[in-house]
């Protein structure tokens, strides 16, 4: 079982990696979203010092530069593209050679999910740079965030196509996830200003998790405002990786049960 293991798992990397590749050259072909990529996050450090911020508020900075690029780079982009793709049957043409589904879905999302990685390390870079940039309490946990962070955008992108004909109609049917995270995870407003019932319930929405966890390790701070220190930041972080992960495994199979790999006729 181990020999023809090997061979398996080789394979769907190798295809894995040749549809990334195909989509990544495609993206590099495309100028205006290649600039945008490098230029959407300087801009977003440059506000920095009209704004005036601290050390903690560069930091704090990572975190919103985080947050916005995952659900609109990463979710928004990915409702497109895969919209786009079953639109124009390329995705049907794919299932019908090797390619598996998720061996698609993870092909195709690979150059955004490079560019959600090269965004939030510029904003990093930048807030560096500016000198706003103070030691995180830990780093882990910031990394946790993007990672799953990125696979519950992905899932949820993939969800999201069953009810999206076009990519065009992807601006009406990602606005509540988009409107609901921007307003209600922390994002920009911090959770402790509102009742604590309904910061409480907020706490469970998809990208709350994720702002929680970044903040937890590059501010020291948790969701009701209490500065923690390392120990402290890995115990507040159990309830939001549990929500992220049932996000995740949730968002998953919901997306298997709904994907479309075909336009509706």
């Amino acid at each position: 079982m181990t020999v023809l293991a090997a061979p398996t798992a080789s394979g769907a990397r190798r295809r894995v990696l040749a549809l990334a590749g195909a989509e990544t050259r495609l993206l590099l072909r495309n100028r205006t979203a290649v600039v945008n990529s490098v230029l959407m996050p300087l801009l977003l450090v440059a506000a920095v010092r009209a704004i005036g911020l601290d050390t903690a508020g560069g930091n704090q900075l990572v975190v919103t530069g985080l947050g916005i690029t995952l659900l609109f780079v990463t979710y928004y982009n990915l409702v497109t593209t895969y919209v786009a793709r079953r639109e124009d049957l390329v995705l049907q043409r794919m299932r019908t050679g090797e390619l598996t589904g998720p061996e698609i879905l993870l092909g195709t999302a690979v150059p955004t999910l490079l560019v959600t990685l090269a965004q939030v390390a510029l904003v990093t870079a930048g807030v560096t740079v500016i000198g706003e940039w103070s030691a995180p309490v830990d780093v882990v946990l910031p990394l946790l965030a993007l990672v799953l962070g990125a696979a519950l955008m992905v899932v949820l992108a993939a969800a999201s196509t069953a009810f999206t004909r076009t990519a065009e109609s992807a601006q009406i049917t990602t606005l509540p996830l988009v409107m609901g995270a921007t307003v209600g995870s922390g994002l920009f407003t911090p959770l402790s200003v509102f009742p604590e019932a309904l910061a409480g319930v907020l706490r469970f929405l998809p990208l709350t998790p994720v702002v929680e966890l970044a903040q937890l390790g590059l501010t020291g701070r948790a969701w009701d405002g209490r500065a923690v220190d390392l120990a402290g930041a890995w115990s507040a972080a159990v309830l939001p990786l549990a929500v992220l992960a049932a996000w995740t495994i949730v968002g998953g199979l919901l997306a298997g049960r709904v994907f479309r790999w075909a336009p509706r006729r």
